[in-house]
């Protein structure tokens, strides 16, 4: 496989609105993101992903955009963002722009065009279809609760919105529609960011009379058009988020053969702790050796024929240290611990704005609390329904968006030095313990694993190209797995669990040089080793 920057990249994600806010109005901004950009070089990291900061009216918090080449006034201006560009490439960080091209906003001129009459040439942008028997076309929902399907009453048709009805979704079965795509993702080439994170986009291919949403048949064939007329010509970084994706899908996007894109987000080990077949809301334990099982399948599974994104947290997901960690006594054993097992792997990290510190979940008591629209929508569902409050805020305290959602901790200052005014959202109270600036000032703190970490995948080929074996004969808590490169071997060994756990490998048992531990131990003996609650450690074979 040929080598691109990617591949040894560490990419950190930016949620624009809970990042910096530089004027206090409560909201963070692109300047704020400026002011932070020596604080991200320190950590180390190649790339930002940068969730939307473009116009918006906000009903899904910046992914149904009115305007894709504007600036939400809330957070700057496209000056701002020409210098955010420029700042981050002074000090060898390049921005990922967030893709949101399912959908558009309502708000967008497009859509606003095409609900004017059935013969306006906007209509076919977006897809409109008649009522059947005097209702919606079919029974396709939402993800945000409810029908897919919003009646326009002066038209007398419906359009569809996978999201919420204020997301109407493109047609892109419509030339033109891709075309305007197209233009828009070159106008953000021309600027100079380094790639595209694409939003939903295993869904572009819908096929919504039969009922297909995601990998429809038309999907490929437009990824690589997509490829051909934009980002296939400069050296850039896609990544897809595919929430349907198996490895022999995954393959299909990111087989370099294929011209389509770098990489793919998959979710396979995000579903784990929700009951089969029902929604993410149906919570039950996690089973470590279930999450063995399917992290070390996508290790291996995409060979040399696709590139694997590894990551524990995004804008849409809990913090792992509150999920499957103990983020009371453990705190920074567990935080550490993810961070070691995730970041030894094949493929390209993605940090969380805020992980590289230890932030938590916030869980809240009332419904009034919250601010995302997906919980706000599934409360008054399962309400209807015959859940108690009780149960429906533990599901949104458990796997809620707006935990990964709540300001950045910057300092001990009042709302966590993310701001002087009021805070969009309410700030983990916290912040006073756990915050950039004491992370900072302490040398064995989770910040400097993490740097720590980016560091040894820049300097040591065996974490980006390396083999993986995963080793057998383990506890069901302990993960054990194996690098090896060019005559050289790794083992990392990590307890996911509060339990001590023993291990007994003695065909591991040789010379060994300890890499990074978050534990101070004399022995990483693995013939015979008692692991403390969380441990994790890399040793050089």
């Amino acid at each position: 496989m040929e080598s691109k920057w990617w591949h040894t990249a560490v990419i950190y994600q930016i949620y624009p609105r809970s990042f910096q806010d530089s004027n206090h109005d409560g909201v963070g901004d692109i300047p704020g993101i400026i002011q932070r950009l020596d604080y991200l070089a320190k950590l180390g990291i190649t790339a930002i992903w940068l969730s939307p900061v473009y116009q918006s009216p906000n009903d899904d918090n910046g992914y149904d955009i009115s305007d894709y080449q504007a600036i939400m006034t809330e957070f700057g201006s496209m000056d701002d963002m020409d210098e955010l560009i420029e700042q981050a490439e002074q000090r060898g960080i390049k921005i990922l722009m967030d893709l949101v091209v399912n959908h558009t906003s309502d708000e967008h001129k497009w859509f606003i065009e095409s609900r004017q009459n059935k013969d306006n040439p906007y209509r076919d942008y977006y897809v409109w279809r008649d009522p059947v028997d005097g209702k919606e076309p079919n029974n396709l929902r939402s993800t945000f609760s409810g029908s897919a399907w919003e009646y326009d009453e002066p038209s007398g048709q419906y359009y569809l919105h996978l999201f919420s009805k204020k997301q109407p979704d493109l047609n892109w079965e419509n030339a033109q529609v891709r075309q305007e795509v197209w233009d828009m993702m070159n106008f953000w080439l021309e600027k100079g960011v380094g790639g595209f994170r694409m939003d939903v986009i295993d869904l572009v291919g819908k096929i919504p009379d039969e009922g297909i949403t995601g990998n429809g048949p038309k999907l490929h064939e437009y990824l690589q058009e997509m490829n051909r007329e934009t980002f296939g010509n400069y050296d850039v970084l896609t990544v897809g988020e595919t929430w349907g994706a198996t490895p022999e899908i995954a393959k299909l996007y990111s087989d370099p053969k294929r011209n389509e894109l770098s990489m793919v987000f998959q979710f396979e080990h995000v579903g784990l702790d929700q009951q089969p077949g029902k929604e993410k809301w149906d919570l039950k334990p996690l089973d470590v050796s279930e999450l063995k099982t399917v992290l070390s399948k996508w290790q291996t599974a995409l060979g040399n024929e696709g590139w694997n994104s590894l990551f524990w947290n995004n804008h849409d997901l809990p913090r792992i240290v509150s999920r499957w960690g103990n983020d009371k006594e453990y705190r920074v054993q567990s935080a550490k611990m993810f961070a070691i097992l995730l970041h030894l792997m094949k493929g390209t990290p993605y940090i969380y704005q805020g992980e590289e510190i230890g932030m938590t979940n916030y869980p809240v008591q009332d419904i009034e609390q919250v601010e995302d629209i997906e919980s706000r929508n599934m409360y008054e569902e399962r309400l209807a329904s015959g859940y108690s409050k009780e149960e429906i805020i533990a599901s949104i305290n458990a796997k809620g968006r707006d935990n990964a959602r709540t300001p950045m901790q910057w300092s001990r200052e009042k709302h966590g030095g993310f701001t002087f005014g009021t805070p969009w959202l309410h700030v983990n109270p916290n912040y006073q313990e756990i915050n950039a600036e004491a992370e900072l000032a302490n040398p064995d703190s989770i910040f400097y694993c993490y740097q720590k970490l980016i560091q040894l995948r820049r300097d040591n080929p065996i974490v980006v190209w390396g083999d993986f074996e995963k080793v057998e004969h383990v506890p069901d808590q302990v993960f054990v797995y194996l690098r090896h490169y060019e005559g050289e071997t790794w083992a990392v060994a990590a307890n996911i669990g509060e339990e001590k756990a023993e291990l007994r490998l003695p065909e591991l048992s040789q010379k060994r040089e300890l890499i990074i531990s978050n534990y101070e131990r004399q022995s990483f003996d693995f013939a015979h080793l008692i692991l403390n609650p969380y441990e994790a450690f890399a040793v050089k074979l």
